[in-house]
């Protein structure tokens, strides 16, 4: 059965998120058709992988935490329906901290000065899921985000 999983990152000038989950396949785009990038994802029984835009995407699970690389970027998951972590290195990273509130996923990225809100309706996802997929958009999306492997 297919589900759906849209929001946004960031607000008014911010980006569009959308994906269609068939199983274990989360395949989509983060921003507009010109300005944007597909999101290619696969959940398997060791992890997550695939792609966003040009960029590899693989994450395993690593004593109940999702560890791994978005592009160049580490990544660091943990939890479910509340989830936190770390995206980037220690000195330019950004705190991942969501909530999922029946459907939808609530949280934000990076700091209160300098970070990015998302809302995501997940339907019948995992809060994780909604969160990784704000990540992987903020990877491909945001210029910062990815200085550190280009």
């Amino acid at each position: 059965m297919e589900d759906f999983l849209k929001g946004r990152l960031g607000g008014a000038d911010g980006y569009d998120i959308r994906c269609s989950i068939d199983g274990d396949k989360i395949v989509g785009r983060a921003g507009g058709k010109i300005h944007g990038k597909d999101i290619d994802l696969e959940i398997t029984e060791r992890g997550v992988q695939g792609s966003v835009g040009d960029a590899p995407v693989i994450i395993e699970l690593d004593a109940g935490e999702l560890k791994g690389k978005v592009g160049g970027e580490k990544l660091t998951l943990r939890g479910v329906d509340r989830v936190t972590g770390f995206f980037g290195e220690p000195i330019v990273g950004w705190n991942v901290a969501a909530q999922q509130q029946g459907t939808q996923l609530v949280g934000r990225l990076g700091s209160t000065v300098l970070g990015r809100d998302f809302q995501i309706e997940l339907g019948s996802a995992p809060g994780w899921v909604g969160a990784l997929v704000a990540v992987v958009a903020f990877y491909a999306l945001e210029p910062r985000a990815s200085v550190g492997s280009r």
